[in-house]
């Protein structure tokens, strides 16, 4: 990541009046961060009882640091339901690829008119590079590195 995409995560993250869900992939828990923490004993015990679901035994975990809690990669789906539900609106933070599309006609191509996705970067590379699916003639697909993305999703009206 970035350094200007991981400094908007930040401010994501430290905003204090919209819940936000971090996945940051396998081998890693969500993390959660609720709006205006009041850090007392009822607020945490409130808290846990909106991110936990009630048909499971596992708790959330406070993290002091970053002010927030980690909870099972499992809850994610019905925890951006209940957060988006409850509070109006959620940031959702999770890895995504793009995924590029060329051709084997571009890629050998020896003239400058190129009309695919990636706008002259493959043009004339002389074939598909590491890394490239050639499906056809036509059409060849890659996949960037994985990279993190934010959505604020609203509650329909």
């Amino acid at each position: 990541m970035d350094k200007e995409a991981s400094e908007a995560m930040i401010r994501i993250w430290q905003q204090r009046s919209v819940p936000v869900i971090v996945r940051r992939g396998e081998g890693y828990p969500v993390h959660v961060k609720l709006p205006n923490p009041m850090l007392d004993p009822s607020w945490l015990a409130s808290a846990r009882k909106l991110l936990k679901p009630t048909t499971r035994s596992a708790r959330p975990v406070w993290l002091q640091k970053s002010m927030g809690f980690e909870v099972p990669k499992g809850w994610f789906s019905g925890l951006v339901n209940r957060l988006r539900d409850e509070f109006g609106q959620v940031y959702v933070v999770q890895p995504y690829r793009v995924q590029e599309k060329c051709s084997p006609s571009c890629m050998n191509a020896i003239h400058h008119v190129c009309e695919c996705s990636c706008m002259g970067k493959n043009h004339g590379a002389g074939g598909p590079g590491k890394g490239w699916f050639v499906v056809s003639e036509a059409f060849a697909t890659q996949w960037g590195e994985q990279q993190l993305a934010c959505r604020l999703m609203i509650k329909a009206s």
